[in-house]
């Protein structure tokens, strides 16, 4: 299941790029900026400032309702997917879409002379990509087939044969890594550290190349003790490639209202790069090419 494509991108690897965003995440981050890709399955997102009121949500399900002049949506008694086509001014929307490796492929390949003109080609994000199962194996075996250039944007909070079998295949691999304290990263995320540093570990045994990212976020790890430890960590790994530090924002804050999920991160500034300059020597002093944003 997919959440959005993004074409013409010029981010997340080499060239021009379709982003493929998988919706569904094995970690629970409290900044995600993306929240409609935590969850495996469709969601209903309101946008209150697209409404026109016209009624059709009214007429489609009890279950939503206005109350005190809002609209009420019961999102527990509804099938996400069912509300697709309902509201004509697409105030309710519906994250979460299937899609067949052929309907992918045909997206794919309407920018794919860009890929061949720019070095470009498609990166795999989410949501984790290595959690989507039968559906990403099958994706990747047609965009080996056609030779187009692939690249990843992962966590590696899943099992390792999950990610083995992709070796060869990938091109590019942007891992994030986030905090080398298994109980802070568990507070924050609600993950397992050591799951990753074991791939991560596997990753660089097999010979492959990686691209650390590193997401800089107040609260948790915006401190020069901390990231340096990130950077010593991930420097440590013979295939390390280069280092991108990630400011945080907080521009996904719209997405949080519109899925009626509290976000802990609502009165949080933005991270700006000039309070990356320490992290950004710091790395480039161990010999690491290192750059802010990805």
């Amino acid at each position: 299941m997919i959440f959005n494509i993004q074409r013409f991108s010029t981010h997340d690897g080499g060239g021009i790029r379709t982003i493929i965003f998988y919706k569904g995440c094995t970690l629970q981050c409290q900044w995600c900026s993306n929240p409609e890709s935590q969850s495996f399955e469709p969601e209903i997102m309101f946008d209150s400032q697209l409404c026109q009121r016209f009624g059709d949500c009214l007429r489609f399900s009890p279950a939503i309702t206005v109350i005190n002049d809002a609209l009420k949506i019961e999102r527990s008694e509804l099938d996400a997917s069912a509300l697709t086509d309902v509201c004509l001014s697409r105030a309710i929307s519906v994250a979460g879409q299937s899609k067949t490796t052929e309907e992918l492929i045909l997206e794919i390949e309407k920018d794919s002379r860009f890929y061949s003109q720019s070095g470009g080609g498609v990166t795999l994000s989410g949501g984790e990509p290595f959690a989507q199962g039968i559906a990403l194996k099958e994706l990747l075996q047609e965009l080996r087939r056609r030779e187009i250039d692939v690249a990843v944007e992962t966590t590696l909070h899943v099992q390792w044969s999950a990610i083995q079998p992709n070796i060869g295949i990938i091109h590019t691999w942007l891992v994030d890594i986030k905090h080398t304290d298994a109980t802070k990263f568990m507070k924050f995320t609600g993950g397992n550290l050591a799951l990753i540093t074991g791939n991560l570990c596997k990753l660089s045994e097999a010979g492959v190349p990686f691209i650390a990212r590193i997401p800089v976020i107040p609260l948790f790890n915006h401190t020069f003790d901390e990231i340096s430890s990130i950077i010593d960590f991930t420097s440590s790994f013979p295939t390390l490639q280069e280092i991108h530090l990630i400011p945080f924002h907080n521009l996904g804050i719209k997405k949080y209202t519109m899925l009626d999920m509290p976000y802990a991160y609502s009165n949080v500034k933005a991270v700006q790069q000039n309070e990356l300059i320490d992290y950004l020597k710091y790395a480039e002093s161990k010999g690491i090419r290192t750059r802010i944003g990805g």
